[in-house]
C-alpha cells in the first residue's frame, strides 16, 4: 500500500514538471492557438456543426432565445423528465421549460436536430446600464453539416411563429373599446382594453348545427389562408354581417368565433369617433389576428340607404337629390351622426376604413357588422368585399332549441311522451328568440319537468296569437337583404339612365328658347 501511494505521488510529480517545462517553452499565446487549431481540426472532420443562443444579446433580450424556450415546452412537457414550470404575466397556462444543462431531441421535415439549455455562472460583472442575471443562459443547437441550409432558412423561421401562436395562445384575450372622445390612455394608445371572459362557444350556440359548421369552415379557411391571399393578390381580411331580430345571439356569436381563433376583439363605438381621420387612426393601432366589430351599425351613425331616401321624388328630382346627397356625404356633411354631436364619419370613410386602402395596414383582421334593420344599410355597405358573408340570426327552430335544453336543464329529450312533437310542432310559429327561451329554462332549471311543460305553454300561447298574422320574419328580411344588395348593382345603370333623361330633357328645354 505505501508503494502504490509514493508511485503516485512520484507520477504526479513528474506531470507537474513536464507542465512546468510546457509552460515555460511555449507561451499562452501558442498553447491558444494549437488549441483553436485542434479544435479547427476536430470541427472539419466532425459530421456536425454547433450554433449557440444566448438569453442576452450584449444588454437586448433575445427573442429568439425566448421563441426556443416557448417552442420547446410544447415538447418538452411530453418527453422531458425534468423539467422546470414558469407562467407569465397575464396568462393563464403554466408552461414547461427545460431544465439547466438538459438536452431534448427534435426534428424538422427529416433532419435531426438536438437541443441542449445550457447555464453557467458570470464570474465578473461588467458596467452596464442594465444589471445582467447572476446566470448565464442560452440554448445550444447541434444539427448535421448537410442539414444547415433547411435549419438557418426555414427550422427558425417555423420556431419564431410557433412561439407566436402558443404566445396568443396562453395570454389571456382583451376586449378592446376605443376612448371616449378620441383621447388617449396613459401608454398613447386610442384604445382601452379588459380581460375577455366570455364562455361562448359554437358547441353552446344556439343556432342550427350545419349552419353552424359552414361559419366554422368558413372562419378555419380563413385563418389558416395566409398563402391563398398572397397568391391572389388579396387583403387578408374577411367582412361578416350579423342581421335579424333583437336577441338572436349575435353577440354571443361574436364571442364564439374570437374564442374559436383564439382573437381579441375591438367593440369600435361610432358615436365616439370625430372624424374620417380619427377612423383611419383607430384601425392603424389594433392589431393582427383580431376582430373589428361595429354594433348596430344603423343605430351608429346615419349610413342610410341613399337609393331609398331620394326615390320620392320625379325622375330628374330623384336623380339630382341624389347627386346632391352624394356631393354632401363626400363633404362630410352625409352620413354623419348630427351636427350636434360633431360626428363628421362619411360613409366613404367607412366604406375605406372596411376595404380601402387603409383596411391593408395589418393582416388576418375580421370585421363583423351587425343590424337588426339590413334593409335601413346602404347597399355599398353590403357588397362583397366588405361584407363577405351574411349570417341570418333567426329566431329559435328546432335544433337550436335541443341546443338550448341541453345547454341549460343537460337534457336530451323530455321525459313526457308526446312533448318533444308538440314542441316540434309550435317552434316556427311561436316566433320566440334564444334569449326568450333561455330565461324561461333558467328561471325553472332546478325543475326540468316544469321547465319543459311551462316552455312548451309559452310557446303555445306565442305561436296561437302570432299564427293569425303568419310569421315569415325571415323569408322576408331575406328578401330585404337580397333587394338591398341587388339595388348596389342596379344603382348604376339606373343613375346612367337618369343621367341620360335629364340630358335629353335639358336639350329639349334649349331647343324651346331657341324658338
Amino acid at each position: 500500500m505505501k508503494e502504490y501511494w509514493t508511485s503516485l505521488a512520484s507520477l504526479l510529480g513528474v506531470l507537474a514538471f513536464c507542465q512546468s517545462i510546457v509552460s515555460s517553452i511555449f507561451p499562452p499565446e501558442l498553447r491558444y492557438a494549437i488549441l483553436k487549431l485542434t479544435g479547427r481540426l476536430f470541427s472539419l472532420f466532425s459530421s456536425y456543426v454547433y450554433f449557440d443562443i444566448t438569453e442576452i444579446d450584449g444588454v437586448n433580450t433575445n427573442e429568439l432565445y425566448n421563441a426556443v424556450q416557448l417552442y420547446l415546452s410544447s415538447s418538452v412537457s411530453i418527453s422531458g423528465t425534468r423539467l422546470s414550470l414558469t407562467r407569465a404575466v397575464n396568462s393563464s397556462a403554466v408552461t414547461f421549460g427545460l431544465a439547466n444543462n438538459d438536452s431534448i431531441a427534435d426534428s424538422f421535415n427529416g433532419a435531426a436536430v438536438l437541443w441542449e439549455h445550457v447555464v453557467t455562472q458570470r464570474h465578473s460583472q461588467t458596467f452596464s446600464w442594465r444589471p445582467l442575471p447572476d446566470e448565464k443562459r442560452g440554448f445550444t443547437l447541434r444539427i448535421r453539416k448537410n442539414d444547415k441550409s433547411l435549419i438557418l432558412d426555414s427550422y427558425l423561421d417555423y420556431i419564431m411563429e410557433r412561439a407566436a401562436e402558443i404566445r396568443r395562445k396562453n395570454q389571456d384575450r382583451l376586449l378592446y373599446t376605443n376612448s371616449r372622445g378620441g383621447s388617449l390612455d396613459a401608454r398613447g394608445h386610442p384604445w382601452e382594453s379588459v380581460p375577455f371572459k366570455h364562455p361562448s362557444t359554437f358547441e353552446t350556440l344556439a343556432m342550427d348545427p350545419a349552419k353552424k359548421l359552414e361559419i366554422m369552415r368558413d372562419l378555419r379557411d380563413f385563418a389558416e389562408g395566409q398563402e391563398f391571399y398572397q397568391r391572389t393578390g388579396r387583403a387578408w381580411k374577411r367582412g361578416y354581417l350579423l342581421y335579424g331580430p333583437p336577441g338572436t345571439g349575435k353577440s354571443s356569436m361574436i364571442a364564439a368565433m374570437a374564442n374559436f381563433l383564439g382573437y381579441d376583439i375591438y367593440d369600435l363605438e361610432l358615436t365616439e369617433v370625430h372624424n374620417n381621420s380619427e377612423l383611419r387612426k383607430l384601425l392603424m393601432k389594433t392589431s393582427s389576428k383580431s376582430i373589428i366589430v361595429i354594433e348596430d351599425i344603423d343605430c351608429s351613425i346615419n349610413l342610410g340607404n341613399r337609393k331609398k331616401s331620394c326615390s320620392n321624388g320625379g325622375k330628374r328630382g330623384g336623380s339630382s337629390s341624389f347627386y346632391e346627397a352624394a356631393a354632401a356625404e363626400m363633404r362630410g356633411g352625409g352620413g354623419a351622426a348630427g351636427d350636434e354631436s360633431g360626428n363628421s364619419i362619411t360613409l366613404s370613410g367607412l366604406l375605406n376604413f372596411t376595404d380601402g386602402l387603409w383596411s391593408c395596414c395589418g393582416s388576418e383582421r375580421i370585421f363583423v357588422f351587425t343590424t337588426n334593420h339590413v334593409e335601413k344599410l346602404d347597399p355599398a355597405l353590403l357588397r362583397s368585399g366588405r361584407m363577405d358573408m351574411h349570417i341570418f340570426m333567426s329566431y329559435c327552430s328546432f335544433p337550436a332549441l335541443k341546443i338550448l335544453l341541453k345547454n341549460y336543464l343537460g337534457v336530451q329529450e323530455p321525459n313526457a311522451a308526446g312533448v318533444w312533437n308538440e314542441i316540434e310542432a309550435v317552434i316556427d310559429k311561436a316566433e320566440m328568440t334564444p334569449a326568450d327561451v333561455s330565461e324561461v329554462l333558467i328561471k325553472n332549471r332546478r325543475d326540468k319537468d316544469k321547465a319543459v311543460a311551462e316552455l312548451l305553454e309559452i310557446l303555445k300561447v306565442r305561436a296561437a296569437t302570432r299564427g293569425g298574422i303568419g310569421r315569415h320574419y325571415e323569408t322576408v328580411e331575406e328578401e330585404q337583404e337580397k333587394r338591398a344588395v341587388e339595388e348596389s348593382k342596379e344603382g348604376e345603370a339606373a343613375d346612367e339612365f337618369s343621367g341620360e333623361q335629364s340630358e335629353e330633357e335639358e336639350e329639349e328645354d334649349d331647343k324651346k328658347k331657341i324658338k
